[in-house]
């Protein structure tokens, strides 16, 4: 779908350029952007491999672990039906974790081990189970204390002071999990209490 949606906006652009006589900008402009583009990536190169790094530091460390103790009982609040001694709340704890503390595509595989441990809790495993709707959610909110990947792009940008995105990274995404947590409590309310009637 989303390439549907990529050509659709491509072929826009173009037949508005053309009716506006203004092809040659157009060019320029993603020739431009093209060569801006690749520019970036490599100044994000350097960056990413630091904070990555020290991030990985942290994780062998133990600061992710650490972490995942002091969130222990916030999850297990979260996912009232998740057993406490199920391999699924460790790997939730973790997914969480490591979120929290930026790992970027690190976070990936441990989601899809908090996604695979849930199903093994699902009764019906042709639709997701609420928790796996929880999970979803926190995953798609990620509430993060150090945005490692947007401080890169602000670097690799020659952002002054690249860093200043943390407090309101923390902020907005502490209110959308806040606000994704509330909904997904109101749905599943609503959802039992249909089914009950059902």
């Amino acid at each position: 779908m989303i390439n549907y949606i990529w050509v659709l906006l491509m072929a826009v652009g173009i037949i508005y350029a053309a009716l506006n006589g203004r092809i040659d900008q157009m060019t320029t402009s993603a020739i431009n952007a093209a060569n801006s583009a690749v520019g970036l990536s490599f100044k994000l190169i350097g960056v990413m491999c630091l904070w990555l790094g020290v991030l990985k530091i942290a994780e062998v460390a133990g600061m992710v672990r650490a972490l995942a103790v002091l969130i222990g009982p916030v999850v297990h609040y979260i996912f009232p039906s998740v057993p406490r001694r199920h391999p699924a709340m460790g790997a939730i704890i973790m997914t969480i974790s490591a979120n929290m503390m930026g790992l970027g595509n690190a976070v990936t595989p441990l989601g899809i081990k908090a996604m695979s441990e849930l199903q093994k809790l699902n009764k019906d495993k042709e639709s997701a189970s609420p928790a796996m709707c929880t999970m979803l959610a926190l995953c798609t909110t990620g509430f993060t204390l150090v945005p490692a990947t947007i401080i890169a792009i602000r670097a690799a940008a020659g952002s002054v002071s690249p860093a200043e995105i943390v407090g309101p990274t923390m902020v907005v995404s502490f209110i959308a999990t806040v606000f994704a947590l509330v909904f997904d409590r109101v749905c599943q309310a609503v959802f039992s209490s249909r089914n009950r009637r059902l």
